[in-house]
This record gives C-alpha cells, sequence and structure tokens, in this order.
C-alpha cells in the first residue's frame, strides 16, 4: 500500500493533497507577510508601493489554495481497515479511493468508488450529504459526458460492502470504454 505519492484515485491522496495545501498556504502566507514587512524597511514611497502591490497580488494565488484546503480540512483519507477491506475488489473493477466530489450545494467525500460495467457504486461518508441531491448531480453530470447515468451513493459502509461483494467480475461484459471514461470523469471531478 503505497502512500507517499499517491496521485487522484489512489489511497492517500486526500492526506497528501492536504499536507501539500498546508506547505502551498503557509508559503503563500510567509510571502505576503515577509512583502508587508519589508514595506516598513524601504524608504521611498515608490518602493513601498511597489510592495503593497506584490503583497496584494500574493493574497490570490494563496486564496485560490486555501479555499479547496477550508472546504475540504475535516475530510481525512479513511483508516488503512476500509483500504483493506476494499482492495480485493479491484480484481472485479475500477477502484477509486479518496475522492472529494463538490456540486454547487454539496461536498461530497468519496471513501471508495467502485466504477463496474453495470454502474458507479459510491461511499459517500459525510452524514451530512443529501444523498438523493448527490446521485441526481452526479447523474447529471454523467448525463451531460454521454454516459449511463447509472450512480449510486451510498451512505452506509456495510451496504456499500454488500453491494460491492454482489458485483460480478467486469471481465464478463463487453468493453465500450465507458469504464475507464468514467473513472477518469470522477478524477476530474475532484478537487
Amino acid at each position: 500500500m503505497k502512500i507517499k505519492g499517491a496521485a487522484k484515485g489512489q489511497y492517500g491522496c486526500r492526506n497528501r493533497r492536504k499536507y501539500i495545501q498546508i506547505a502551498e498556504v503557509a508559503l503563500g502566507a510567509a510571502a505576503i507577510l515577509i512583502q508587508l514587512g519589508a514595506r516598513a524597511l524601504v524608504e521611498g514611497e515608490a518602493y513601498k508601493n511597489v510592495l503593497t502591490v506584490m503583497a496584494i497580488v500574493s493574497v490570490l494565488p494563496t486564496a485560490n489554495v486555501a479555499v479547496p484546503f477550508l472546504a475540504s480540512i475535516r475530510f481525512w483519507t479513511p483508516k488503512k481497515e476500509f483500504y483493506r477491506k476494499l482492495n480485493p475488489y479491484e480484481e472485479k473493477c475500477t477502484v477509486l479511493y479518496d475522492l472529494i466530489l463538490t456540486s454547487r450545494e454539496q461536498i461530497l467525500p468519496m471513501d471508495g468508488i467502485l466504477v463496474h460495467p453495470t454502474g458507479v457504486y459510491c461511499f459517500c461518508s459525510n452524514p451530512k450529504a443529501d444523498i438523493r441531491k448527490a446521485e441526481n448531480y452526479l447523474n447529471e453530470v454523467f448525463r451531460s459526458h454521454k454516459l449511463d447515468p447509472n450512480v449510486k451513493v451510498i451512505a452506509d459502509e456495510k451496504a456499500f460492502f454488500r453491494r460491492a461483494a454482489s458485483l460480478k467480475p467486469a471481465d464478463g461484459y463487453e468493453d465500450d470504454g465507458s469504464v475507464g471514461y468514467a473513472a477518469d470523469l470522477l478524477k476530474t471531478l475532484s478537487m
């Protein structure tokens, strides 16, 4: 189980991305403070104005990193036990881990997603998520990308693993490329 360098859809990517965002926000904040501090040390109004403008311009990229970080700060990678339980299903279908999908109304931490020719089955660990709205949103996104709108969002971990156990291996289905396309789409939608 490789966590270091985990890419989107792999176990551990949520925590890895969070640590990178912490470093980026800290670096941005430090740059802003240094520029404002340097303003007090220089003489000449033109230099002070340039440093002020530099600090103001530095706020935007820092805010662009800080907003998704603050939105997802409470959602961490699930425990290794979850990974160990879900890992065997990688033989049956495409399994994605640790994605955080967002709609206009909700933040949906998808701890595990099974992308199978019969549909997409997502385990959402946010107890405040409106499952019906989440399914409608994801099915609409799939429909707009010309995929079958067959996404099911499951809030109960036991029900999710029962669904995973009931899936037949994807090899038994004709591959039209939609499974790979759906997995790539979900990775793209993730923060």
